[in-house]
């Protein structure tokens, strides 16, 4: 039990590290165009991290990061491991300026610490067999394409806003917001089908029968209350997962517990962060035509505009911040209890869980990082305010998305990808690539120093008896 509460108390402290680690990430443009002062900025941002509590409820990212390693060779002191590695890579970053990934410092500690595990225990096994493959590699791929998502992104956002037509900009933005609905529309399907199916354990049947061939009849059957249900959940999705469970029951096996199933798939419901997104883009608009079409517009004018719509641009993705990053800590968390056997699955997380990770964060947040902000906000590219407009705008879609679709992403390569886009637009030669070619080898390393370090650490663990 001693063990168990120490990880917590790391994790914790990791998530508050990981705050102010990345609170650079948040507020770098928004100080660096004097929007805000510093102290203003770091209270902005801790304010939507917490904020960001209640609008993520799916913690599809929390269940990604906890499942990154097989559960066999998932343990307290793996845990611990991988805790204590993160922790060194992520001060010393901090320390030298360097805005690396605390996403990745964390799944390269936990890896890091399985593999060493596995070496120590088992006689012989291969990467695959510790490591669940499919969701490292998805983690590694948007290494790559956050920061490149972000870019493109930033780049269409800035062509359309320096579009002088105001009518004209205003269609593009109403065009881009139908599209942006109905793709969170299509996300939020999947996790409801996806949902369904873990419900009615159609792919562990599936293993199963692959194993044993006598267990295809539950296979089958499992199948069969799948098909049955799926229809079911088109048209439900604003409902809420009461509605969705009550067409199940009825349609299908009287002996399914609603409550249970509701629970699931109420959790894959994005309206909040829909609503949330359309209301964003009618203040846009609103502020648009006031200050282009019912005032005479002048270059101060506009300039106190897009100084003060980057508030709302750093609020949003600030939630996106606390709602990628907070929930990287949950699932370390759930590991630990799983692994201690207080919890069985993801499912029965404690609702202090993600309480305490985004107040870990948002303090975290609150103590500033003040080498990285000057790192992001002047040395890739000097940013106007109407540039952090479109970085932060871009950055908080991209984390949206990739929550959605559950992958951890790293908000300080979004981020950077994204003032990149902005910079690149004005012309090429805008980006210091020297100083962006040196963050992307500090992106390239993080996972494989982490692990190392996790390695280490591991063996030093073994060495006190743990």
């Amino acid at each position: 039990m001693t063990l168990l509460v120490v990880i917590i108390v790391l994790a914790l402290v990791f998530d508050y590290i990981n705050g102010f680690h990345d609170a650079a990430n948040s507020i770098a443009t928004v100080v660096s165009t004097k929007v805000l002062t510093p102290l203003q900025a770091v209270v902005w941002a801790a304010f939507f991290n917490f904020a960001a509590f209640w609008i993520f409820q799916d913690h599809a990212v929390a269940n990604t990061i906890s499942k990154t390693v097989h559960q066999e060779f998932i343990t307290l002191p793996v845990i611990l491991a991988g805790l204590i590695a993160a922790i060194i890579w992520n001060l010393l970053t901090w320390w030298y300026g360097i805005p690396s990934s605390s996403s990745h410092t964390l799944i390269g500690g936990f890896a890091g610490a399985a593999l060493a595990h596995a070496l120590a225990t088992a006689d012989g096994f291969a990467l695959t067999d510790v490591i669940e493959s499919d969701k490292v590699t998805k983690t590694v791929l948007f290494i790559f394409l956050a920061p490149l998502v972000g870019m493109v992104i930033s780049m269409f956002i800035t062509l359309v806003t320096i579009v002088r037509n105001v009518w004209a900009r205003i269609a593009f933005i109403v065009v881009a917001a139908v599209a942006t609905w109905f793709l969170f529309m299509h996300l939020q399907q999947g996790k409801l089908e996806e949902n369904l199916a873990k419900y009615y354990k159609v792919d562990v049947l599936k293993k199963a029968a692959a194993d044993d061939p006598a267990r295809t009849v539950d296979l089958e059957a499992a199948r069969a209350r799948y098909e049955a249900a799926l229809p079911h959940l088109t048209g439900f999705g604003t409902r809420g997962g009461e509605g969705i469970a009550e067409a199940i029951r009825i349609t299908t096996d009287p002996e399914v517990d609603v409550a249970k199933l509701g629970k699931g798939l109420d959790k894959s419901d994005n309206s909040i962060i829909r609503v949330g997104l359309m209301f964003t883009v009618l203040l846009f608009i609103a502020v648009y035509i006031y200050t282009e079409k019912v005032r005479t517009p002048t270059a101060q004018s506009v300039a106190n505009m897009f100084k003060r719509l980057q508030l709302f641009s750093s609020a949003a993705f600030s939630i996106g911040h606390g709602g990628n990053d907070a929930q990287k800590v949950m699932g370390i968390i759930t590991a630990a209890l799983i692994a201690h056997g207080a919890i069985t699955d993801i499912k029965e997380m404690p609702s202090w869980v993600p309480l305490a990770c985004y107040t870990a964060i948002g303090l975290g947040t609150l103590s500033g990082g003040w080498k990285i902000v000057k790192t992001m906000g002047t040395r890739i590219t000097k940013v106007t305010p109407l540039e952090g407009v479109c970085a932060e705008t871009s950055g908080a879609m991209t984390l949206y998305l990739t929550e959605q679709m559950g992958i951890p992403v790293s908000t300080t390569h979004t981020i950077t990808g994204s003032i990149i886009g902005v910079g690149a637009t004005k012309r090429l030669s805008a980006v210091r690539w020297g100083v962006t070619i040196q963050l992307l080898w500090a992106w390239i390393l993080t996972i494989p120093v982490s692990a190392l370090l996790a390695g280490l650490a591991y063996w030093v663990c073994t060495l006190f008896g743990l």
